[in-house]
């Protein structure tokens, strides 16, 4: 597929859009695109878990070739095409050739110990510079032994508990934050690290839920206001660091909040709220806005949640997403349920479904990736639960369940709790047991307190069942699995 006619990149030319390969993603949206990449390495035995980013990434000409587990995938998805046809550029006329982008360059009295060629070709991975070859995609952990990024190594070996203090570790920002020693002046490269650490964030959290995760979120995220009071020489990247950190806050606010920590939660989403409002960043201020109103819900202030999600629709209207304000509809309708409100629930769910139907846009927030039908049907299943129609809401999780990428194993032991409540408590005791010996299944892999909390609430429902078929062993075993601390 090489080619000796390709002229080597030159570090000055700006990226070239790969319109190949937008044309090959058609209607779909990126995140639907990045499922079915997804999708197709798992047929072949790859791991790459892709995302909206990447696609994008792709789509705009920076990334000039992927890499060789990247290419596999595209070459099963797409059989008989080339690299070369699929929009990307010959591998021997890009590796090895990254250079630093001219935003990347250091401030004046900033000093930096000069970087090799192996620096060079894996910076895509901590965002130090705009390179052509990508070494690999930022959720995947499918080791390569091309790869010899520090990032990477730290991210791979230390597992996922420590990934998040190690996310910022490899810039010394971490702890230098906690140091309390001054932090030089960020640029480009610090505001690509912070973005990569809310993007593992979320994607272990996916993968495996938040308990394991919240503690070691904290350097990171001191780590990221600690670079805001450091300032920088540009405006693009003072707004990329504002961006990043709200994000990072809503990220460990979520861990916190998934974590059962809700006071910690709620103070994590209000400096995001502060934040996005300093900077008038309305898409960061919606997202604040939407957790808000997510946590007020769980924590018991239902009218709360319906002021919140309501003022994060008037936030994001301009946005142009008809996604984002249909999650925020259902946010809305999770509060009208907690207040009792059977019709304001049932017209935001409508509101909610309507929106969701005009399909995916250029303008969703990358943050909103998790967002589909199932996802649509699990909160809506929540809503019936929480006005006690307990066979809609049964209906409505085991659909969530079934929808759902089997990537993300949370959110399926999620859902399943939610439908093994709904039927213990709509009279169905072995269908719910079933359900609850799934969810204890998945708890090797997935550590949050709020799948607990719900799997010990439907054990006390089946508790005067327990001699119903499955229900004894469902309660020894829940009995005996061990309680996270």
């Amino acid at each position: 597929m090489a080619s000796s006619t390709v002229t080597p990149p030159r570090p000055d030319r700006p990226a070239r859009p790969n319109l190949a390969f937008r044309h090959l993603r058609g209607h779909r949206s990126p995140a639907e695109f990045a499922a079915l990449v997804r999708r197709a390495a798992r047929e072949i035995g790859e791991r790459v878990s892709c995302d909206a980013r990447y696609i994008g990434r792709v789509e705009a000409g920076e990334i000039r070739c992927p890499n060789y587990a990247y290419e596999r995938v595209f070459l099963h998805m797409f059989p008989g095409r080339t690299l070369t046809d699929l929009g990307f550029a010959p591998r021997a006329s890009v590796r090895g050739r990254g250079a630093r982008a001219p935003e990347d360059a250091p401030c004046a009295h900033t000093t930096r110990p000069e970087r090799t060629t192996s620096d060079e070709r894996n910076t895509a991975e901590t965002g130090r510079a705009q390179q052509p070859y990508d070494t690999q995609d930022p959720y995947d952990t499918h080791h390569n032994d091309e790869e010899s990024d520090v990032l990477r190594r730290a991210f791979m070996t230390g597992g996922g508990a420590t990934m998040a203090a190690a996310t910022l570790g490899p810039l010394g920002l971490a702890h230098d934050a906690s140091a309390g020693r001054p932090v030089r002046r960020a640029g480009a490269s610090e505001a690509g690290a912070l973005e990569e650490a809310v993007r593992r964030i979320r994607l272990l959290d996916d993968r495996h839920g938040a308990d394991g995760l919240y503690r070691r979120a904290a350097a990171p995220l001191r780590a990221a206001y600690a670079l805001l009071d450091a300032g920088t020489t540009r405006q693009t990247t003072a707004d990329r660091l504002h961006s990043g950190a709200g994000e990072l806050a809503i990220s460990v606010g979520w861990l916190a909040h998934d974590s059962g920590r809700f006071d910690d939660a709620r103070s994590h989403y209000a400096e995001a709220l502060a934040t996005a409002r300093m900077t008038g960043d309305q898409g960061l201020e919606a997202h604040a806005f939407c957790n808000t109103a997510f946590l007020a819900r769980d924590a018991g202030r239902p009218r709360e949640a319906v002021r919140a999600a309501q003022a994060a629709q008037r936030v994001a209207r301009p946005l142009g997403s008809p996604r984002l304000m249909s999650l925020l509809a259902l946010r809305e309708a999770g509060g009208w349920a907690g207040l009792a409100d059977r019709t304001g629930c049932e017209q935001a769910l409508v509101r909610a479904q309507a929106l969701y139907d005009r399909g995916p846009c250029d303008s969703d927030p990358e943050w909103m990736s998790f967002y589909g039908e199932a996802e649509l049907e699990g909160l809506e299943a929540q809503c019936w639960s929480t006005l006690g129609d307990w066979p809609r809401a049964a209906r409505h999780a085991k659909r969530a369940a079934d929808l759902q990428d089997p990537h993300f194993s949370r959110n399926i032991a999620l859902y399943t709790a939610e439908l093994a409540d709904d039927l213990a408590r709509g009279g169905r005791p072995d269908e719910a047991a079933v359900a609850g010996m799934r969810v204890l299944d998945l708890l090797d892999q997935v550590q949050s307190s709020r799948i607990q909390t719900m799997l010990a609430g439907t054990a006390r429902v089946l508790l005067p069942h327990r001699r119903a078929g499955g229900v004894s062993t469902f309660l020894e075993r829940h009995a005996s699995t061990p309680r996270m601390v």
